[in-house]
């Protein structure tokens, strides 16, 4: 059953989101929103954390039955990509973004931000190495992951926006190529990805860059996965007009003063009581 990971996910990340809000809070693990709001973080950990319960029951199906519902894909780029945004929740300075990393590097100093930039692309490059037969699309794969991780940790500004992204994205991919195979592969990853970014939305509780990466390094997959060579190349250069847009100027100020983008980007946001 090709959608037993999305379901058996879905359901880990149902049970585990209580008790992980209820353990943030308790432990002091709170970060000031947008609105000056206390609220648990990293909440993005219960993506990994329902992934890794449901794998359970995957695996001993796959090798006890020879079963053909295991969907893993990604596992070994994705779970390095969220240990490297958790280091970051935890012990980030104070530089910001590529141009802050690169200049602390620079200067000597380490960062977490630093070490995920690199380890982000050592693990694509080290992923599209396996995965891909070409010199030509083993390139644009790395490339479209190592964007596609960081743009969503651009676009993790404001509560919920980084999951419609994913959502819209996931839409467009499946319509435009007739062919739900991607999605039931990240079945395991997309079902905590929803109940996450649902509780987000609401502001239950904040992302992190532990959530961010790890919906821009599924969403990168899922491009890679539906993609061909020009479709890649295309993709590429989006995510770097967006990233250097992202970088120089803010994204987030271009999404208020769209109306189309701020009524998307509000829609079903609530503040928490």
């Amino acid at each position: 059953m090709r959608a037993l990971p999305l379901i058996l996910s879905t359901a880990a990340a149902l049970a585990l989101a209580r008790p992980l809000l209820a353990f943030l809070t308790e432990n002091g693990h709170l970060r000031e929103n947008y609105r000056g709001a206390r609220i648990p973080c990293p909440l993005g950990l219960l993506i990994p954390a329902a992934a890794l319960v449901a794998l359970i029951p995957l695996a001993l199906l796959n090798g006890l039955l020879d079963s053909e519902t295991l969907g893993i894909a990604g596992m070994y780029f994705v779970l390095p990509v969220a240990a490297l945004g958790l280091a970051d929740d935890a012990y980030a300075g104070p530089s910001r973004g590529w141009r802050g990393h690169g200049s602390a590097a620079l200067h000597g100093s380490f960062s977490t931000g630093g070490l995920k930039a690199v380890g982000t692309l050592g693990l694509a490059l080290a992923w599209s190495a396996l995965t891909q037969d070409d010199a030509a699309t083993f390139l644009l794969a790395a490339a479209v992951l190592v964007l596609a991780t960081n743009f969503f940790n651009l676009l993790d500004l404001r509560p919920g926006r980084s999951v419609k992204a994913f959502v819209l994205l996931g839409a467009a991919l499946t319509l435009a190529s007739l062919d739900a195979n991607a999605l039931l592969d990240l079945g395991i990853w997309i079902g905590p990805i929803l109940v996450a970014g649902a509780l987000d939305l609401r502001e239950r509780g904040m992302l992190g860059d532990t959530g961010s990466n790890v919906i821009g390094a599924v969403a990168g997959i899922w491009l890679v996965l539906t993609l061909d060579v020009t479709g890649l190349a295309i993709a590429v250069a989006v995510l770097v007009a967006l990233t250097l847009y992202g970088e120089l100027r803010s994204i987030n100020t271009m999404v208020e003063r769209a109306p189309g983008l701020r009524h998307l980007d509000s829609l079903g946001r609530t503040h928490r009581a």
